[in-house]
């Protein structure tokens, strides 16, 4: 698949991710549009389900929104608000880390530069481009497991592992395209681009995907 064609199946899937439920982090930050609510909700969200991160947020920022705020919180208090979220006790004290980097490098505010946001504990790639997508409205190509299969199986890329994929999209993908690209696949992969069995019969785009690796559908 080239580059021609990606931008076609792009056009199609923007207009069928309407009917799609909208992915946890991209809906708070329509909502609050807060790049601290982004960065944590982002944290949260890692190994976790939309509908667990999208609770944990909701009990978390009604109590503290803030880093100044969440660092009244104990670790436990914190564990208490995001539980059941996969990996709770380490993220509870990663939340404390970067909300006192925060005030103590930044005066509170998120970096909107990936590299600072890289020394942060417990971001990421993806956590740092989605808080600049998300937070900032600024160029980031966000890539997690999810998508990098999807952009394999389509075709257009051939890359081992979702950082790889990053930089194949830096060069091959024109930027305007960036920003949408997470949220739509996220979308797509979950409803019906899914990792097990997807539904090629219904998909959008079906005459474009090449199916790589695809051994089994509906």
């Amino acid at each position: 698949m080239n580059t021609k064609t990606i931008e076609k199946v792009i056009h199609i899937l923007q207009k069928e991710v309407k009917q799609w439920d909208v992915p946890i982090i991209t809906l708070i930050a329509q909502t609050k549009k807060d790049p601290y609510k982004v960065l944590i909700g982002t944290v949260l969200s890692l190994r976790t389900k939309d509908q667990v991160t999208a609770k944990a947020c909701e009990k978390l920022f009604a109590v503290a929104d803030t880093p100044e705020k969440m660092l009244r919180l104990s670790e436990k208090r914190i564990e208490g608000l995001i539980y059941p979220t996969g990996f709770y006790i380490t993220k509870a004290k990663n939340i404390k880390l970067i909300s006192q980097k925060l005030i103590d490098e930044f005066d509170g505010r998120v970096p909107d530069d990936i590299d600072t946001l890289l020394t942060f504990p417990n971001v990421g790639r993806k956590t740092a481009n989605l808080v600049l997508i998300e937070g900032y409205d600024k160029p980031g190509v966000c890539i997690d497991i999810h998508n990098w299969r999807i952009l394999n199986r389509l075709g257009y890329l051939k890359a081992k592992n979702p950082l790889e994929s990053e930089m194949q999209i830096r060069k091959k993908l024109p930027q305007k395209y960036w920003n949408i690209l997470n949220y739509i696949l996220v979308a797509f992969g979950q409803n019906t681009c899914t990792s097990i069995s997807p539904k090629c019969s219904q998909c959008p785009v079906a005459q474009y995907c090449e199916r790589k690796g695809v051994k089994k559908s509906r």
